[in-house]
């Protein structure tokens, strides 16, 4: 028996309706880059009438074919590595994978992509910034416990990666991200999150 409650949960999915959200009313065709376990993509199947996923573990790939629905087309790739369709897409999403990339490459990659009026939306980590942001962290990780002790008396079951999930520590902190993303994509948007994420945002001109 477990006298201390485990209070992990997954900011991932907390974070998933942001991605959600940016695909545009009528999407025909929609890019998941890291689609990991399928999860995401699986709901992106409701918004699109068509979803391409692509990751680079076969783990993920394997998982996420079992899990999507007909509408939805699992490739192991990088995506940097496909020759993406130019203006193919009406959205691009990524949840937790930016910062698996390098940035500048896969923001230009991504957003050529994109259709006019297209929007690239991605949830991803950012390196620590205790300089500027002590007092976000604090709350944040204060925030985080509070929400783990609600689920844990819920009885919802502790967040914990998926196996075989790849890991990597992010290498620029939101200052960064935000700056560099700026010189590529004028009129980009990031924001940090609280819980260790941030969200970038940009609508292709029409």
């Amino acid at each position: 028996m477990r006298l201390v409650p485990d209070l992990r949960w997954d900011h991932n999915t907390y974070y998933r309706h942001l991605l959600l959200r940016a695909v545009p009313p009528g999407a025909a065709r929609v890019l998941e880059v890291g689609c990991g376990a399928g999860d995401l993509a699986a709901e992106l199947a409701g918004r699109a009438a068509r979803v391409d996923a692509v990751d680079r573990s076969a783990e993920m790939v394997a998982l996420a074919r079992a899990r999507v629905p007909a509408t939805v087309r699992v490739d192991r790739a990088d995506v940097l590595d496909l020759a993406l369709p130019a203006g193919g897409y009406d959205a691009v999403v990524g949840m937790s994978v930016l910062h698996h990339l390098p940035l500048e490459e896969a923001l230009r990659a991504l957003a050529a992509a994109l259709r006019p009026g297209g929007v690239l939306a991605m949830v991803a980590l950012p390196r620590t910034d205790l300089a500027r942001e002590l007092p976000l962290e604090l709350t944040a990780a204060v925030a985080d416990r509070a929400v783990g002790l609600r689920r844990a008396v819920r009885g919802h079951a502790a967040g914990a990666p998926v196996p075989g999930m790849p890991m990597r520590d992010p290498e620029l902190t939101v200052r960064e991200v935000r700056a560099r993303a700026r010189a590529v994509l004028p009129g980009v948007r990031v924001r940090r999150l609280l819980f260790w994420r941030y969200l970038l945002v940009w609508q292709r001109p029409a």
